[in-house]
């Protein structure tokens, strides 16, 4: 009955045609140049399988010290360049606190300073050079306040006075050096601190979502906001571990985006190498091509092909040469004696997004019609279910 039904389609459309005299045999036979000869191809079974379209890159910014969100840069969507200040925090009492340790720092500076010259006093003009010149007394006085240091009523060794007195300016410098050292170690991390108050976008992108808004109260390992780079999308799959075998990095499958029915070639990018011990599947990323009307959280489904399953050979054509009426697919061969012919079909798997294959209803070596609606073979409804 279907094949009569579509003998009486066409015997309706020439009618129409040769009504109309909108098209005479010439013309009819210069159309046939877009003929081509039905080929095939060994094909196995391809799993279908849904994924979300994800960014190349995203990021979650936390927050590294606590605060109040004293200003965020723009909203969601918003683009930011890589360096750009995303979020900051309020850090005037980080501020107040890097003058105390820089007033430290002076302080340690001047400390040191003394010191260095009061060693140099101590090496070039000693203690006891001084006491010389005062005729003595000091050396009397020290004699009392200090008995051990000489034996009787004799002066104390002055070489051993001079040392005792480098040694001990030696180590007030290096005290103050280490007050110093120590300032700027504070000094260091407070700066690091007031880098912090700030959010500094890593790449560029746009902010896919922020967590927190102008005043909030925020503490160390909060989420502020996701900063996502979507020049470059992927698709990312939990493929089944039996199908991953069948699949390397570099390969070229066909996808389907959820939105706008958008058939496209995504490549294999990357394979996780360990599979979820829950559900037994391995994430697998898939790149698509620049430009594709895409965005992130979008559904989309892929073929990919079942290695274990028997390979089997069937005509291949063009997508493009497909005719729906209503939900038959059909096309134009031309018969032994060179005459269009509509023929309804069994449609089976995408080879790629431009050729499908026929489970029945053609023979390999047939002359095919590629664009029977372009050559006025068809109604114009053309491939609208590919």
């Amino acid at each position: 009955m279907v094949a009569a039904l579509a003998v009486g389609f066409y015997v309706f459309a020439a009618d129409e045609e040769s009504q109309g005299g909108t098209s005479s045999a010439e013309e009819r036979d210069g159309s046939l140049d877009n003929v081509i000869t039905i080929g095939s191809a060994r094909t196995g079974i391809s799993v279908t399988l849904g994924g979300t379209i994800v960014p190349y890159k995203m990021v979650t910014l936390n927050a590294e010290l606590p605060g109040s969100i004293e200003s965020i840069a723009g909203k969601e969507g918003d683009r930011f360049e890589d360096g750009e200040v995303l979020v900051e925090i309020d850090d005037d009492t980080l501020l107040a606190k890097r003058q105390e340790i820089a007033a430290q720092m002076r302080i340690a500076e001047a400390s040191l300073r003394n010191a260095d010259v009061q060693y140099n006093k101590a090496i070039i003009s000693p203690n006891y050079q001084g006491d010389a010149m005062m005729g003595g007394l000091p050396s009397m006085m020290r004699m009392f306040t200090d008995p051990m240091r000489s034996s009787g009523f004799g002066e104390g060794d002055p070489d051993f006075e001079r040392y005792s007195d480098i040694f001990s300016q030696q180590t007030q410098v290096e005290s103050a050096q280490a007050a110093v050292i120590q300032a700027d170690a504070q000094l260091k991390q407070l700066d690091a601190q007031i880098r912090n108050a700030k959010s500094i976008a890593p790449f560029s992108g746009i902010i896919m979502r922020k967590m927190v808004e102008i005043g909030d109260t925020v503490q160390p390992g909060q989420p502020l906001v996701q900063f996502a780079d979507v020049d470059r999308l992927q698709l990312l799959v939990e493929v089944p571990a039996r199908l991953v075998s069948g699949l390397e990095e570099g390969m070229v499958l066909p996808a389907k985006l959820d939105v706008g029915g958008v058939r496209l070639d995504v490549r294999v990018a990357q394979i996780y190498p360990s599979a979820d011990m829950m559900r037994h599947s391995v994430k697998v990323k898939f790149d698509l091509p620049k430009g594709s009307p895409a965005a992130p959280g979008m559904y989309s489904e892929i073929m990919i092909p079942d290695m274990q399953a028997p390979v089997s050979s069937y005509p291949v054509i063009p997508t493009s040469s497909l005719l729906w009426r209503g939900t038959l697919p059909a096309v134009f061969v031309l018969d032994e004696s060179g005459e269009p012919e509509l023929r309804v079909v069994r449609v089976g798997e995408l080879v790629d997004n431009k050729h499908v294959t026929i489970l029945s209803g053609l023979v390999v070596g047939e002359q095919l019609i590629v664009s029977p609606s372009a050559t006025g073979w068809g109604s114009g409804e053309g491939n609208r279910r590919f």
